[in-house]
């Protein structure tokens, strides 16, 4: 039997094309322009101190790659030293080094919920929270967002439909695309009161937020019931991430948890670089507080414009609604010298299409007044 031939290539083809016709077709881009994009919040990637601290530990004999899983010959001392020192740094009883945020987000709802348990996330969780919850044991529920008592509402019911495990509550503390903040107040006294685990993705606030830039979390890290997922890649400005928790689950983890033991470990230069930024944390509490200043700043020219308020962080989305127009306002300000990018869904929801303008350490005051006198002449225009 003989078979015609087909384009086997067709099917994705057409997804791309509507994409396309939908405005949410995605393009890599070559960074450009003055830094109003990244997560590199303290501007921190390109920090001397880090370089330095990394040659030093080339020179010393830190290997580039691992050569195995942790449990295998991956095991560095540069991953304990890291993880000894972030336990102290945030306060913690221990700490698991994982070699990316989603990757961490995966690992610990993939591991610690188990069957019978309830998930209860925040509508705007990241990707890897809610592919995690899908790929985990657990039920998981809707929790609505910044919503506490939509939390509860959602616990109380699964109880009344006879659930009887344990409950985990899963928000991040600062918005990525929204740049809001989880009420952290209220939803540790009701995972309290409902003897339920509180997981916390930090990863736009780490390094900003809290004593030392320990985050939001800082008040109540050492509680047995919350687990903390500390990014590295942003405000940090090296990669990976730390998941902070108890030593118990912590163990658990290392002897249950599969993107952990099948994975190579992460490089042992790059710990060596986050316990640096963990470092400079600690050595120059000036330079979050000058990121604070810079917000403040940006926002009280903004609604001097006469524009809203935009959050009350350094990411800022300025909601534009349609997807066309939005990555066109996007590239005119690109063509002006700043590099700000448009945000689509499924990334955001239908109809919310935006410019994410976040606010680093490598910009000042100067860039901003730039920037926002662009943003008014350009939005302006299209007004007319």
């Amino acid at each position: 039997m003989t078979f015609a031939p087909t384009d086997k290539l067709a099917p994705y083809r057409a997804a791309l094309q509507a994409l396309n016709d939908d405005g949410r077709l995605r393009r890599l881009v070559p960074r450009a322009g003055i830094d109003f994009v990244s997560n590199d919040y303290l501007g921190l990637a390109n920090a001397p101190q880090i370089r330095e601290a990394m040659i030093a530990a080339l020179q010393s004999g830190t290997s580039i790659g691992s050569g195995g899983s942790r449990s295998l010959r991956g095991n560095c001392a540069e991953h304990e030293n890291l993880e000894a020192y972030a336990a102290r740094f945030f306060g913690a009883d221990a700490a698991l080094y994982f070699p990316a945020g989603y990757v961490a987000n995966f690992a610990v709802l993939t591991t610690l919920p188990q069957r019978g348990d309830l998930l209860v996330l925040d509508t705007l969780v990241h990707a890897s929270i809610h592919e995690g919850a899908r790929a985990g044991r657990a039920d998981y529920r809707d929790g609505g967002h910044n919503d506490a008592q939509a939390v509860e509402d959602a616990i109380r019911k699964w109880r009344g439909e006879g659930g009887t495990g344990r409950v985990w509550i899963v928000v991040e503390s600062l918005y990525s695309m929204d740049g809001d903040f989880a009420p952290l107040a209220e939803l540790m006294p009701l995972a309290e009161r409902h003897d339920a685990f509180l997981i916390v993705d930090e990863a736009h606030a780490t390094g900003i937020y809290g004593p030392q830039g320990r985050g939001l979390t800082a008040p109540y890290e050492g509680r047995e019931n919350l687990i903390v997922v500390h990014t590295c890649g942003k405000a940090l400005g090296a990669a990976g991430a730390l998941v902070t928790m108890t030593r118990v689950l912590r163990d658990f983890m290392v002897n249950r948890c599969r993107p952990f033991i099948f994975s190579t470990a992460p490089s042992p230069l790059v710990a060596v670089a986050v316990q640096q930024a963990l470092v400079l944390l600690q050595d120059e509490p000036e330079r979050p507080q000058r990121l604070l200043d810079l917000i403040a700043f940006t926002h009280r020219e903004f609604e001097a414009r006469g524009g809203q308020r935009l959050s009350n962080s350094q990411i800022l989305p300025y909601i534009v609604g349609d997807n066309t127009r939005a990555m066109t306002l996007a590239a005119a300000m690109q063509a002006r010298g700043f590099d700000i990018r448009g945000i689509r869904p499924p990334t955001v929801p239908a109809g919310t299409a935006r410019l994410r303008i976040s606010l680093t350490l490598n910009v000042g005051e100067a860039e901003v007044l730039s920037m926002l006198d662009a943003l008014d002449e350009e939005t302006k225009g299209a007004a007319r």
